[in-house]
């Protein structure tokens, strides 16, 4: 189901739009019951790191991994036996997203290095019976919408000249709208991550992903009514999900700081550790306060060092496909982020973007 480049700018964009969320309200039940369950963030990467490999479109590696979620979801599949489900689910989303040309062939998957760490070696026979399995399993129908089917569509207008970043007009609009492409297509990974995300709508999934954007970015209002009219979702809608969304960006700029900055003396550790006592005292402090206040504005600090707007999910950016191990058992990959300082004029501030009451990073920094 590969679509035309800028399909959301031609005029059957409304129609795909309109046809996409018809369909995802009949999309399956996911109940997570799997028995493997705790295994399914190392196979949602390892998908990830072979879709990298072949330059596969997002639309495919999230048709895959919930391709993936629901056959796990409906049967007990053994260790071995999910990797080869894993890379069938990938192949079958290729095959129905991509040109046929891009389509993975079996010869180089089974040169792929992660292969042999898995002691894995792909059949013919193996894959056309898999496949079947899994085609006759999702009863030969894989039109099922992801929120990547729908992050183009909603970017389209996510930034607009109008909007302001700090209260101030923004005097690059195209920069803008590089560094929003570029914090959403973060999210929509993070959203890979975790199969809390499938118990949101794939609509809201994507909406969510452009508002903590837009938060990170301290662009104003936060929701815009161009968005709300759009998407069909309010900011209240939204929050329990972005709130997400955004927990897992703490985390990651939280280990990203950890293993960028020098560890701390016996006598700093503990101070963070009284004041961390002492934020945290209040119900208030576990939720991020600025999801509940979409038209706030963003007081101007002093500059500290932040993720690039290029920062990903690093459970998988820390491997290679030769250097996956595969699990011994149930485990969960832990988050390693890989960030750069952005290089703002020595004249321009950067602007604080307050994560959690605990540990502050910076935002992008637009020329003025």
């Amino acid at each position: 189901m590969e679509l035309e480049d800028q399909w959301w700018k031609g005029q059957l964009a409304a129609d795909i739009y309109e046809a996409l969320r018809y369909k995802e309200l009949k999309l399956p039940s996911y109940k997570g019951q799997s028995p493997q369950l705790s295994l399914r963030r190392y196979f949602a990467d390892l998908i990830a790191i072979v879709s990298n490999r072949f330059q596969l479109c997002p639309a495919a590696r999230h048709l895959a991994v919930y391709l993936l979620d629901l056959f796990m979801d409906r049967y007990d599949v053994t260790l071995q036996q999910l990797h080869m489900v894993s890379l069938s689910c990938l192949l079958l989303a290729s095959k129905f997203e991509e040109r046929e040309d891009r389509v993975p062939k079996l010869d180089t998957l089974n040169s792929l290095g992660c292969m042999s760490s898995m002691n894995l070696v792909l059949t013919k026979q193996g894959l056309l019976h898999m496949e079947l399995l899994l085609l006759e399993t999702f009863q030969w129908n894989l039109y099922f919408p992801t929120a990547a089917h729908f992050i183009e569509y909603y970017l389209s207008i996510a930034v607009q000249e109008g909007d302001l970043h700090d209260g101030w007009p923004m005097t690059s609009l195209e920069k803008t709208k590089l560094y929003m492409a570029k914090y959403a297509d973060y999210f929509l990974e993070v959203s890979l991550q975790d199969h809390v995300f499938l118990h949101f709508s794939p609509s809201l999934v994507a909406a969510a992903c452009v508002a903590a954007s837009r938060l990170i970015l301290h662009l104003s209002p936060t929701w815009p009514p161009r968005l709300l009219r759009l998407t069909g979702y309010t900011w209240e809608i939204l929050v329990p999900c972005a709130e997400k969304l955004l927990m897992a960006h703490d985390s990651d700029v939280k280990e990203a700081n950890k293993q960028k900055c020098p560890q701390p003396s016996q006598q700093q550790q503990q101070q963070q550790q009284q004041q961390m006592t002492y934020h945290s005292s209040g119900p208030s402090a576990a939720v991020p306060q600025y999801l509940h206040r979409p038209s706030m504005q963003f007081p101007q600090q002093a500059p500290q060092p932040g993720p690039a707007p290029g920062l990903r999910p690093a459970s998988y950016l820390g491997h290679s496909a030769g250097s996956l191990q595969a699990p011994a058992g149930p485990q969960h990959s832990t988050s390693q982020a890989i960030t750069a300082s952005l290089d703002p004029k020595a004249s321009v501030p950067s602007r604080a973007y307050q994560v959690s009451v605990h540990y502050p990073c910076a935002a992008p920094c637009f020329d003025r």
